[in-house]
């Protein structure tokens, strides 16, 4: 990370928490004003050309004054934020139903926030407890996977061979007796290490067989709960420059990419944020997320956070989405 000193240190967290409170370049005059340390305008000039040649700041073509760049803003989320604890007032999330939770959620974080919300929802259990072959026609079978919690899900299955109904038979009966109740991608692996002692047809019939299950089994279900995205509409910093809007919401419509980055921030503890322009994480210069995941029963099952302008008050998102995915856990978990 940059050395700045404390001088600096103190100038840039003004100068960026000025921009993010009025959106306007700000110039030296400001600054010193801001900090309200005796400091010559001069000093400041020169302080400020120190950040700017360390690419914190940059002076948009038409002003005299500065704004932060990426790296500027992620400096002062890492080093600068003091956020208050408890200073929002949250409603309770009622955990009668968990699709319920995931879409109150997202309307609590754009609420809060006035910006999107987002939630990816949990993924299902990839574990099976009982599964069935039953032969439709040559090299065509239907598997028949249950959940623990008794949900059903049937895939056709096309081979290379034909299997006879006793060797379905067999197959799942291996199946059952050794792996139920594991997860499929533990499933996998076992099977990977015991293909050697099974014989060839029928353990290239349970590879097919654990490999529609998985797609069958982790299939998720409206992954991505969006919440608010006409709040941008709002914000000024978008709303000057329809291109900017449009790609925001293009991003919204290729939910891959919202999922891609958001399980990202899964692999983390507690809250992240994830700056616009700094990485290829997120995709646009003008967006930040700030994301952290959420708990079901103490396990990691899902993330979700607010999207919205690099300007903005990152420490109250950070209260609005820690206090949000705490609410979560406790609505989702059985207590």
């Amino acid at each position: 990370m940059t050395m700045l000193d404390d001088r600096a240190k103190l100038l840039l967290k003004a100068l960026v928490e000025r921009y993010i409170a009025d959106g306007q370049p700000v110039g030296s005059r400001t600054l010193s004003r801001a900090t309200g340390i005796e400091l010559s305008p001069a000093t400041i000039r020169n302080v400020m050309s120190d950040l700017e040649s360390l690419g914190l700041i940059v002076s948009p073509h038409t002003s005299a004054g500065r704004i932060p760049t990426a790296r500027g803003y992620r400096l002062f989320v890492d080093t600068m934020l003091t956020t208050e604890r408890g200073q929002l007032l949250t409603p309770q999330l009622a955990a009668d139903q968990p699709q319920k939770v995931i879409a109150n959620a997202a309307h609590l974080l754009s609420d809060l926030s006035h910006f999107v919300g987002v939630v990816i929802a949990p993924r299902r259990s990839s574990v099976f407890r009982h599964i069935e072959f039953l032969r439709l026609s040559e090299k065509r079978f239907l598997v028949i996977i249950v959940s623990p919690e008794g949900d059903v899900q049937n895939r056709v299955l096309f081979t290379e061979t034909d299997y006879s109904q006793s060797q379905l038979i067999e197959a799942s009966n291996y199946l059952n007796q050794h792996f139920s109740g594991m997860a499929i991608e533990q499933v996998r692996e076992k099977l990977l290490v015991e293909v050697e002692s099974l014989r060839g047809e029928i353990a290239s019939l349970m590879q097919a067989a654990v490999q529609v299950s998985t797609e069958a089994l982790t299939q998720v279900q409206d992954d991505v709960v969006i919440s608010g995205e006409r709040n941008l509409l709002a914000v000024s910093d978008f709303s000057s420059d329809m291109g900017n809007l449009r790609r925001a919401f293009d991003l919204f419509e290729q939910k891959a990419q919202l999922v891609r980055l958001l399980d990202i921030s899964a692999q983390a503890e507690g809250v992240r944020i994830y700056i616009g322009g700094e990485s290829q994480i997120v995709p646009m210069e003008e967006l930040s997320v700030v994301s952290a995941p959420y708990e079901v029963d103490g396990q990691v099952v899902g993330t979700l956070g607010v999207i919205g302008p690099t300007r903005m008050a990152y420490d109250r998102m950070i209260q609005i989405v820690d206090i949000t995915s705490k609410l979560v856990s406790n609505a989702l978990s059985h207590k």
